[in-house]
């Protein structure tokens, strides 16, 4: 390939894995295009539909058809987060790449101050929902994930879960990841030797639908 070929598209890609959430996903779009608005870079969104059973990649194609920076893939079923991040970091053309979840909890308006951490000097640059908008016992399994692996690992980070990261686009092009590996993505990105660091993020109740997340992931994870 010749290098004008490798050569990133555009300076930000948003990866959002969704599984079942049509309803989300205009706002979304709205918000992360009004969080890069006036930025000054240029952008595109990777929505990877996870096998969804409900309108999620009926609505993907209606929002690229009506902005050109939105993008879409569709897993014939659900294969998880891992599969759908790394099919999203595979697609992606850009100098940084975001990921968040779909469903409106992670809050787009975080997506400068990532950047200007970034800029910085860190490789990745990891969300941490300090105020956590979710149910107890989601926040209790977290809390007890994140210290057994803090604990057996070199890094120390308060919020491995949190969906809003930002990568150099070397990071991402290099991950392999699996089941459920995307929980373990700053300590695979540390042990490579990038540079890993965390900021706090504004988190919000989620509004439509219920988590796809539950107790046996965590175990599985």
């Amino acid at each position: 390939m010749t290098e004008e070929s490798t050569r990133p598209r555009v300076d930000i890609a948003v990866v959002v894995p969704a599984f079942n959430e049509a309803e989300s996903l205009p706002e979304l779009v709205d918000r992360i295009d009004k969080a890069i608005d006036g930025m000054g870079r240029t952008w595109e969104v990777w929505i990877i539909d996870d096998g969804s059973t409900d309108d999620t990649f009926a609505v993907t194609e209606k929002l690229a058809a009506a902005r050109p920076q939105v993008h879409g893939l569709s897993f014939g079923r659900n294969f998880g987060k891992a599969a759908a991040l790394s099919a999203g970091f595979k697609a992606a053309s850009a100098t940084v790449v975001i990921t968040m979840d779909a469903d409106l909890q992670d809050d787009p308006a975080e997506i400068p101050r990532l950047l200007d951490t970034l800029d910085d000097g860190w490789d990745v640059v990891s969300g941490w929902k300090s105020t956590r908008r979710d149910p107890l016992e989601k926040r209790v399994m977290s809390r007890i994930f994140n210290a057994v692996v803090n604990r057996v690992s070199d890094l120390r980070l308060h919020d491995l879960n949190c969906g809003l990261k930002a990568y150099r686009q070397e990071v991402v092009k290099k991950l392999r990841i699996y089941g459920e590996h995307h929980r373990f993505i700053p300590v695979i990105a540390a042990s490579y030797g990038y540079r890993v660091t965390e900021i706090p993020v504004q988190h919000h109740a989620r509004r439509h639908g219920r988590s796809k997340y539950g107790f046996s992931r965590y175990l599985s994870g």
